[in-house]
């Protein structure tokens, strides 16, 4: 069954945040390395800035959410750091931040689809540049955007989102 991306409601929230939970108990199992930290990043908090910044997209199969992430321009403060290959300004950039799928919902092509969303997203909104970062220890992800043909720019050492010492990889695309 295809699901179906909408912008989020309130009542999303704690689908959301149960879905960063499962992937970082996950991750605390032993499966893939994302980076993040139960209590600091990403939170129920996190999903509640983004649904009041109108920001949050979630990923529904019927009722259940499925997947998440935030969509915006917001280029935060490291981004500055980065080679970009395609100089851009900051109106013509949208950004894809935290983009999750329920663990338990894997391999049904889900992220495919939310990536596809986004980048018809930033194209009906006059946007040919889109951004995105995540962890370098993050094989899936890293993976998961080259194989979509996102461009890696460059690896930023910093503190993220109240993580220290990340290594954020930076990505990029021209979709037009």
């Amino acid at each position: 069954m295809e699901a179906v991306i909408t912008k989020a409601a309130a009542a999303d929230l704690p689908a959301v945040a149960q879905i960063y939970e499962d992937i970082i108990a996950r991750q605390e199992r032993g499966g893939p390395y994302i980076g993040w930290q139960s209590g600091v990043y990403p939170t129920l908090e996190t999903a509640r800035a983004a649904l009041e910044r109108d920001e949050l997209f979630v990923q529904r199969r019927g009722e259940k959410v499925v997947g998440s992430a935030i969509i915006n321009q917001t280029q935060v403060d490291v981004y500055a750091q980065a080679a970009w290959q395609y100089p851009a300004q900051d109106s013509q950039v949208v950004v894809l931040h935290t983009l999750v799928i329920d663990p338990s919902e894997s391999a049904h092509g889900y992220g495919g689809q939310f990536a596809a969303f986004y980048e018809a997203y930033a194209a009906q909104n006059g946007c040919p540049y889109l951004r995105i970062d995540t962890n370098a220890r993050n094989e899936v992800a890293r993976k998961f955007y080259k194989k979509l043909g996102y461009r890696e720019v460059g690896i930023v050492p910093c503190r993220f989102n109240g993580l220290p010492d990340v290594d954020l990889v930076m990505l990029e695309k021209k979709i037009y």
